[in-house]
């Protein structure tokens, strides 16, 4: 079995940003998650700007999900993310332009692969089709893979599993992840990282924002160490 997946916590609730996410971000600073963000929409800029400087202050590395389709809103997240001072701009469909702006600015970019629509995000196409994509996007100086696995239409097991065995570089596996069972598979397949946000909202995990988060944590710490499944 490969490393620990890392937890990304998002502070979104169906793809948007929740109004609180500072207050709860405060509340949970202390927990074991290392990773942070949120999407572009739906807090006012100047309130995502000093949520992602408080997070670095905490010592969180920061992500910014941008759920956008076309070139010029792809790229307007890309903006964000730079003035946000974010580490990790996840999402969009790739494009040269967003690409090029992220590596002169130093920020690492993990677009989509696949046919991806809607908000919520749905993903469609081959796995054959997205691990070939993924491949042509590292290529190019990406620097990993937003997967929506568990949002595509097929079976999302499998796409999880040869994505990651067969993409060599960072992958994460993005969206409702949403059970211990879903945590067992990724122990099993071991992406880079996978995010968690709205099932956080809806107590998927038991207990509080913090306790869930920390539940989660050490979960994929136990099962990753023994092998085993871990006790809840």
């Amino acid at each position: 079995m490969k490393g620990k997946p890392e937890l990304i916590v998002m502070l979104t609730y169906n793809d948007c940003t929740v109004k609180n996410a500072s207050e709860i971000f405060s509340e949970c600073r202390d927990s074991a998650a290392r990773y942070w963000g949120f999407k572009e929409k739906a807090l006012p800029f100047s309130q995502m700007k000093e949520l992602f400087g408080y997070m670095k202050k905490c010592g969180k590395t920061t992500v910014l999900e941008v759920v956008a389709y076309t070139e010029d809103e792809c790229l307007e997240g890309a903006r964000m993310a730079a003035e946000c001072g974010c580490d990790i701009l996840m999402g969009t469909l790739f494009f040269d332009s967003v690409n090029t702006f992220c590596k002169e600015r130093g920020i690492k970019y993990m677009p989509f692969v696949g046919r991806v629509t809607g908000r919520p995000s749905v993903l469609e196409g081959t796995i054959e089709g997205m691990i070939a994509e993924a491949r042509e996007y590292i290529s190019k100086g990406a620097y990993g893979i937003d997967l929506l696995g568990y949002r595509y239409t097929g079976d999302a097991a499998e796409l999880n599993r040869r994505f990651a065995a067969e993409v060599d570089a960072p992958v994460c596996i993005a969206g409702s992840v949403n059970s211990y069972e879903r945590l067992d598979e990724l122990c099993e397949c071991s992406p880079w990282a996978f995010t968690i946000g709205s099932a956080f909202f809806d107590d998927c995990f038991g207990g509080d924002f913090c306790e869930q988060i920390d539940k989660v944590c050490s979960y994929i710490g136990n099962k990753v160490k023994d092998g085993e499944p871990a006790l809840v």
